[in-house]
């Protein structure tokens, strides 16, 4: 028999807020389809990133409407917003901010005072993140990880709830840097954002060709609210029998497991870490209360699989010889 663990709290608060969660979905999704054609998926799977507490990174070829995704999702949520354009020669201090020496007019004396910078926000929208070298990208790990960032040895907090949306360009591209290991395995999802289908694209003309500017969007939640809706989450019952799948699932991906598919063994250099496996029960959490139950399923599990895991498992030179990407090697260790 499946054990099921603790069901959530059956009083009026917990009742009432399942059900607040559930109409803001609908509100936000409404919202931003005013001005995003498509992508339904990635709009998911952003707002599963704003419930877990963690942050995203979005992957698509220039002009797929990253920037502006992102933009009308912080305009919807109702959170403080920046945006950091990353540049090769962007400086980790304006990222995160700096100390400057100020005088004091009325005393002459001098101090230093922290100027916060552009991560000092609920919503950071880090723009082309793989434009900018290694070490002005190493300085979103402290505020990714911890929600801090340290400057001249004091360390400054950030409050809650804060999450990153980071977009990039395929590394193939002219011009950019892969991202450093460690700060990717920071990220929940790795989104893809492709092409539009023919329908959705003449819709995208038709609305630029017909307007001169974006419909005003209304925030329909706050900080405290999503903050609320990320403990929520959390209580949302995770089986014995699911929680094996999920580290199963991420222990394939390892090519020293024993039970790894032939794939991993062949084309696999470095499989997920526990935080993956983390990463994939949350994930499949938020997943199951967005679709109106109170429990995880194998299905979550496996829809999820690709987005939490494609980033976090590193090929060999066997699969680029063998034209095999890791969404493909992925896929046969979620069949197997």
């Amino acid at each position: 028999m499946i054990e099921i663990g603790p069901p959530l709290r059956e009083d009026a608060d917990v009742r009432a807020l399942v059900e607040c969660f559930h109409e803001r979905i609908e509100t936000i999704r409404r919202q931003v389809r005013q001005v995003i054609v498509g992508q339904n998926d990635v709009v998911d799977h952003l707002l599963m990133t704003l419930f877990v507490g963690g942050h995203c990174l979005i992957t698509g070829m220039p002009g797929t409407a990253k920037t502006l995704l992102v933009r009308t999702l912080a305009s919807v949520l109702g959170l403080s917003f920046k945006r950091i354009q990353f540049t090769p020669d962007l400086m980790p201090t304006d990222v995160t901010g700096t100390d400057i020496i100020e005088e004091d007019i009325t005393t002459g004396h001098r101090r230093w005072t922290f100027v916060p910078g552009p991560i000092f926000a609920n919503v950071v929208l880090a723009d082309e993140v793989n434009r900018t070298p290694p070490k002005t990208q190493a300085a979103l790990l402290e505020a990714m990880q911890e929600h801090s960032v340290t400057v001249r040895g004091a360390t400054h907090i950030l409050a809650p709830p804060f999450f990153v949306l980071a977009t990039q360009n395929p590394i193939e591209l002219e011009g950019t840097y892969p991202l450093p290991e460690a700060q990717l395995d920071r990220f929940l999802f790795n989104v893809l954002l492709d092409y539009l289908s023919l329908e959705e694209e003449m819709e995208v003309v038709d609305r630029n060709s017909t307007r001169m500017e974006l419909p005003q969007l209304e925030p329909c939640t706050n900080a405290e609210e999503i903050i609320r809706f990320q403990w929520l989450v959390r209580q949302v019952p995770l089986s014995t029998e699911m929680r094996r799948r999920a580290v199963e699932l991420v222990r394939a991906t390892r090519p020293t497991e024993p039970n790894a598919p032939e794939a991993v063994r062949k084309y696999v250099r470095y499989g997920a870490s526990v935080r993956a496996t983390q990463f994939l029960c949350l994930s499949a959490k938020v997943r199951a209360l967005m679709e109106g139950r109170y429990h995880v399923t194998e299905e979550d599990l496996r829809v999820l699989a690709l987005p939490v895991l494609r980033h976090r498992v590193l090929t060999n030179y066997q699969a680029e010889s063998d034209g095999k990407t890791v969404d493909d090697v992925l896929r046969e260790v979620i069949a197997h």
